[in-house]
């Protein structure tokens, strides 16, 4: 019998995962206060770049790094480009680890 686990299949019951993530290296914090509302705080062009993201980026997290790309190119497209280029260096080395370098994201 085959269980699926957060996109994962196994055959047994033993897969442990934290929460949705999936199996992953990189840091990750509880949220404080209300996500949902801080969510709908964003801009709606960094909400549209989360919910299209490859990662779980946190409200707080990403407003952080949108902030800071934004003061350094002061464009928002060019921020967003920024997050792009920082999501794909994250899921690289996380890619790595996890997948003992066989994914295609570390080639």
């Amino acid at each position: 019998m085959e269980w699926i686990f957060g996109g994962l299949m196994t055959r047994s019951r033993t897969l442990v995962k934290t929460r949705n993530r999936g199996a992953t290296t990189l840091r990750t914090r509880r949220c404080r206060g209300n996500p949902l509302a801080e969510y709908d705080s964003l801009p709606p062009e960094l909400r549209r770049w989360v919910s299209e993201a490859a990662l779980p980026w946190g409200a707080q997290s990403v407003r952080t790094a949108y902030q800071k790309a934004l003061a350094r190119t002061g464009d928002k497209t060019r921020a967003l480009q920024e997050l792009d280029a920082i999501e794909r260096r994250l899921v690289a080395k996380d890619a790595g680890k996890v997948w003992m370098g066989t994914h295609p994201a570390t080639h």
